[in-house]
């Protein structure tokens, strides 16, 4: 009887949780499981205390969404043709039971949605911008079409500050995240 009530629960709460997820492809359930202090905070304590990451400009969302239901995207380009979701403070974390995962070379992987409001295939490029590194790399898996949303995973090779473009024919945008690696 208690595992029944407890498998009830556990669903509940996910119905709860995971609309959030289905609507805009990225895990704004984050923040039901945040601890206290966010971790953002504690990287901009880390920041304020002198560490190279102060120094990392980062794009903060600007408001601006394409005029489709459901789709929450807050990074838009001038034009409206192009958006994606930042991170929140502009921060990609990568901790131990959090999203994302760790390549077999070392480099970090994380989910990033974006909406393409004019027709043809996304490509995107990054470069770090407080150290030499590689390029960035990405996954964009076929199956989007040819226009709408797109699943990507952005690669960065090292942590650091990170200048990420979005490419569809002649539309563009760019935006500056900071990437953190937390260990045990």
């Amino acid at each position: 009887m208690k595992r029944l009530l407890f498998l009830c629960l556990s669903l509940l709460s996910l119905g709860c949780i995971a609309p959030s997820m289905w609507l805009t492809g990225i895990p704004q359930s984050r923040q039901a499981l945040r601890v206290e202090p966010p971790l953002s905070d504690v990287v901009a304590s880390e920041a304020a205390s002198g560490d190279a990451t102060a120094d990392c400009p980062v794009t903060l969302p600007n408001g601006r969404s394409p005029d489709v239901p459901n789709m929450f995207f807050s990074l838009g380009n001038d034009d409206d043709t192009l958006y994606t979701i930042p991170w929140e403070d502009g921060i990609v974390i990568f901790e131990p039971g959090g999203p994302g995962s760790i390549e077999p070379d070392g480099s970090l992987a994380m989910k990033f949605p974006w909406y393409r409001a004019v027709p043809g295939q996304l490509a995107i490029e990054g470069r770090r911008l407080d150290a030499e590194a590689p390029p960035l790399r990405s996954r964009i898996p076929e199956g989007y079409g040819e226009i709408g949303f797109q699943a990507t995973a952005l690669i960065f090779p090292t942590e650091g500050c990170w200048e990420v473009t979005g490419r569809v024919g002649e539309a563009s945008l760019t935006f500056v995240t900071l990437v953190v690696r937390l260990d045990d």
